[in-house]
């Protein structure tokens, strides 16, 4: 357990370079047993995990450039753990599930590649190197998005760099100062997230800091108005595109918002936290409604993914335990949720080459295991009790009630137009005759379908049912970035907000 991490990390890269020599006919199970593999290491590192201890585990630390503080240093806790279990799990499902045939090697060693910078991102703890990781995780996915992907996807995939590269050159401008204004503090250099913990920053320092760091995240969230550049993505991308995109990638704008904005910044994060909210509950209800005007399905799912984000920054900037923990419990539901649809729907594409609604219509009739399926994942998506959906939006809505409940109960309307967009979606595809002659020949769940799916169904059933194994690991480090967060407030009005909605939840 040594190297685990390293290992975790670094794995995928070096079975990438000898992926170059297998053949192309054996690319794809070379793809799958190296990411079963890594998926075997994320559980090791879960099982090895003590989750009594709040702080980071495993460590491994070496210097790489001495004078500048830049080192080689990695870390786990529980707010990243089943983010790194997460990343394996869908890179491991969407290989099983890949039905591409052209160019198939290059597209192998590309997810290998994507899969080594997202475990990269979830364990760094020096923030230059974190950067070079989340960097690197734009170059597989452009690729896989121009080169697989339909119809407008060079323009798609464009658009996707530009406004993620933009974000992120406003936060390594952030990162520069934040070490220039350690090394005023201190005499030295560091770019170490533990030894940021303990810098005491100005306030309107935070202020501009803050902001050079949420455009960034607000980007990959994506937070409206940064969001225009998913439904394209999505729309163009191949499916395995989709399904690391929203199960995983998403989920890095939501865990920097947690790992770096709180921590860094309390008091700008106490001040901007109500416009937040307002952005989060926009996200929430008029995402909810273009999602239901869609006649795409494929773009249905994707604007319920923007949706449910907005749940997801709720709960995060409810700056108390049942918030915060509710959002990255949220992070893991809606990753293995959202990554099975956009999986569903392609499916049904490699059957029928389309998307359109209209053209379905009793399909539960022809593939009776489909529709099952699909309809237990409906069902988590729209937050039913005692599916994985219901535990992470409850336990956030529930934080961000501490907070503002008029405002808690706004974002709530966000599972009912939820539950509106899916039904219909649902009763349109699903029930009715079976009136498209092109679908009475339509082939059920296959083998490898099916393989790739059930995991993720059992998982929602039972982290719906317990989830508590997971909810104390994360707990156990969400309350310790909280208290950090209390003792670096300068604010009065940051500590006593900080003090109400944690007493109000219990957190004390």
């Amino acid at each position: 357990m040594e190297h685990i991490l390293s290992l975790i990390v670094f794995f995928p890269l070096i079975a990438m370079f000898f992926g170059f020599v297998i053949s192309k006919d054996s690319v794809k199970t070379f793809g799958i047993a190296v990411a079963l593999v890594e998926f075997i290491f994320s559980i090791i590192l879960w099982i090895g995990f003590d989750a009594g201890n709040a702080g980071f585990q495993f460590v491994e630390y070496a210097p790489l450039i001495s004078q500048f503080g830049v080192n080689y240093y990695l870390g786990v806790d529980g707010i990243s753990l089943f983010l790194v279990v997460l990343s394996t799990l869908m890179t491991l499902v969407s290989l099983i599930s890949l039905n591409i045939k052209k160019d198939i090697k290059n597209l192998v060693l590309a997810i290998l590649f994507l899969e080594m910078t997202l475990v990269g991102v979830f364990l760094s703890l020096d923030m230059i190197l974190f950067y070079i990781f989340w960097e690197l995780s734009l170059i597989p996915m452009l690729y896989i998005i121009g080169a697989w992907g339909s119809g407008q996807r060079i323009y798609a995939a464009i658009k996707f760099f530009l406004y993620t590269f933009a974000g992120s050159a406003l936060m390594l401008v952030g990162i520069l100062y934040l070490g220039y204004q350690y090394y005023l503090a201190t005499g030295t250099w560091s770019f170490s997230i533990p030894d940021w913990h303990l810098l005491v920053l100005p306030f309107h320092t935070q202020l501009w800091l803050f902001g050079a760091f949420f455009v960034d995240f607000a980007v990959k969230v994506p937070m409206f108005p940064f969001h225009t550049w998913l439904p394209y993505a999505h729309g163009q991308a191949p499916t395995v595109g989709s399904v690391l995109l929203a199960a995983v990638m998403l989920k890095m704008g939501t865990y920097a918002f947690i790992r770096f904005s709180l921590p860094f910044f309390p008091d700008a994060s106490v001040y901007f936290l109500y416009p937040i909210a307002v952005i989060a509950i926009i996200m929430v209800i008029y995402a909810a409604m273009v999602a239901y005007a869609q006649e795409d399905m494929k773009q249905v799912i994707a604007y319920s993914s923007i949706s449910h984000m907005g749940i997801i920054i709720l709960g995060t900037f409810a700056m108390n335990a049942e918030g915060i923990t509710g959002s990255i419990f949220l992070m893991l539901s809606h990753g293995i949720v959202s990554g099975a649809l956009f999986m569903l729907v392609g499916v049904i594409y490699d059957r029928r080459h389309t998307k359109m609604i209209d053209e379905f219509g009793g399909l539960a009739t022809v593939m009776p295991r489909y529709a099952t399926i699909f309809g237990i994942l409906m069902m988590a998506a729209v937050g039913l009790p005692l599916t994985i959906g219901f535990v992470g939006e409850f336990l956030s809505l529930l934080g961000f009630y501490a907070v503002n409940p008029y405002m808690a109960f706004l974002a709530g309307t966000g599972i009912i137009l939820g539950a509106v967009y899916m039904l219909v979606l649902y009763k349109r595809a699903f029930f009715g005759k079976l009136v498209k002659q092109e679908n009475k020949d339509l082939k059920d769940l296959d083998k490898r379908e099916f393989t790739a799916l059930i995991p993720l169904v059992a998982l929602v059933i039972i982290l719906g049912v317990y989830p508590k194994p997971v909810l104390t690991t994360i707990d156990m480090s969400v309350k310790k970035m909280i208290n950090l967060m209390e003792r670096k407030a300068l604010l009065p009005e940051t500590k006593e907000l900080l003090v109400r909605v944690n007493k109000v939840g219990g957190t004390k």
